[in-house]
């Protein structure tokens, strides 16, 4: 019997797995350039000094979707769409750098430029922060420019571009704060190619429909591992009951 709950103790924690995954998914169905996480089921043997004579089931997040999102036109000049494959390099909070598509871009009291999460925007020196300007207007390149207070409406300046990356190549992962990053802990090379389209947002990929048939599908098979558990017990108290000697 042990074998038996020890099955159903793994499928459940998988269960608990991909749970997870599918409501984060839900949770960012409207945030803007988000990609859907992909969970997949494997069994895994259980290490040991003997022969592999029993494996656990395993849920877990292995990548994302990256299909692109809808486009849709919001006349915002500080909203961009990123065109293609490309990511936008941003500066996480541990310093390092991640790449999101997230491009409801903001400004905040200092003038530094951030994602609709607050992840600083990366130039071609850093985090880009710009002065009090008149108006921001964002090329097809990712250029800023700017007409700064009281300056000459068709003498804009370019302040920095923002750094569109390239992972063709490379390997990147998701982490918890829905950021990609390299898996080897370098940065991604800009792309040459990269492009933009202003005033315009890219939204999520996650299909809500289906992710909320994912959801009753994990339940279920949480449900079914209850029960697993709770015949192991009947089986085992009734294997119990015939082996006890009346006094």
């Amino acid at each position: 019997m042990d074998r038996l709950v020890d099955i159903a103790r793994t499928a459940m924690r998988g269960a608990m797995a991909r749970q997870t995954a599918i409501a984060n998914n839900l949770a960012n169905a409207n945030t803007a350039g988000f990609r859907a996480e992909i969970v997949n089921a494997s069994a895994r043997w259980v290490g040991g000094q003997t022969f592999n004579s029993r494996a656990e089931a395993v849920d877990q997040v292995i990548a994302a979707d990256m299909k692109v999102g809808t486009v849709t036109q919001t006349g915002n000049p500080l909203d961009i769409a990123v065109d293609g494959d490309a990511l936008i390099a941003v500066q996480a909070n541990d310093g390092s750098e991640g790449y999101t598509r997230r491009g409801d871009l903001k400004l905040n009291e200092s003038g530094l430029l951030t994602t609709g999460d607050g992840f600083p925007v990366l130039g071609g020196g850093g985090p880009i922060t710009l002065p009090p300007a008149d108006s921001i207007t964002i090329a097809k390149d990712g250029g800023i420019w700017i007409v700064p207070q009281g300056g000459q409406i068709d003498q804009p300046q370019l302040v920095d571009t923002i750094k569109l990356a390239n992972a063709k190549g490379s390997t990147i992962a998701k982490g918890t704060d829905n950021l990609f990053r390299e898996v080897n802990g370098g940065a991604l090379p800009q792309d040459p190619f990269g492009s933009v389209t202003a005033g315009a947002l890219e939204g999520s990929n996650v299909n809500a429909t289906a992710a909320l048939v994912q959801m009753i599908e994990a339940s279920r098979a949480w449900e079914t591992q209850i029960k697993m558990i709770d015949t192991a017990k009947d089986i085992d108290s009734s294997g119990a009951s015939l082996m006890r000697l009346d006094g």
